[in-house]
């Protein structure tokens, strides 16, 4: 049967399109549902609405610190549209646990860093200045704990003399198009198995 996909963005939605594109070319175990977003001006929202995918959008700003009143509000499209796997795709909110819990064993998220090394922000900039000699991106289940819960694929990339964190930035969100379409497509197939690319 094939899966419902919801994908949670903040800003243009580069993820977001790679697994859009990938769900609709066909021989998909999933299909995309809602593509929202904590910010109505997110370019991605319109990008996903040009690809005949149905949007919402919930502004956190009116809410303040209460994550927990915004995440009620969020719930709302969600729910409606009956997901059964949520990607988080470039969306810059922590979520409570009880959100995460709603959506446990069913929630991926893309991470610029191979975890467990630089969870958080800054990622390419904290690889360098370790200097690391490889970086890269990781799909993971979501938990309550930040960037942590299953590692279900990663992809790396070596570190170049000379880079910036803005050059390394640009490799790595190449490999993310690769790894999180091939990663979902897995998981919406009940493949757990970490793909390695």
């Amino acid at each position: 049967m094939t899966k419902r996909v919801a994908i949670l963005i903040s800003g243009g939605g580069s993820n977001m399109l790679a697994l859009l594109r990938d769900m609709a070319a066909g021989d998909h175990p999933a299909r995309a549902v809602l593509v929202a977003s904590n910010d109505p001006a997110a370019a991605g929202l319109a990008r996903a609405a040009a690809m005949g995918v149905a949007v919402a959008a919930v502004d956190h700003r009116p809410f303040g610190k209460d994550r927990a009143a915004f995440e009620r509000a969020l719930l709302e499209p969600l729910l409606a549209a009956a997901p059964d796997i949520l990607c988080l795709a470039g969306f810059m909110r922590v979520l409570t646990p009880g959100f995460v819990d709603r959506f446990a064993g069913r929630m991926l998220n893309i991470h610029p860093s191979l975890l467990p090394k630089y969870p958080g922000l800054h990622t390419h900039q904290r690889a360098l200045e370790a200097g690391d000699a490889e970086a890269g991106c990781t799909v993971h289940e979501v938990t309550p704990v930040l960037d942590d819960g299953t590692i279900l694929g990663q992809a790396r990339v070596p570190v170049l003399p000379g880079d910036t964190a803005e050059s390394l930035a640009a490799r790595v969100l190449q490999q993310e198009h690769r790894l999180y379409p091939a990663v979902l497509r897995r998981f919406a197939a009940g493949d757990r198995t970490p793909l390695f690319l």
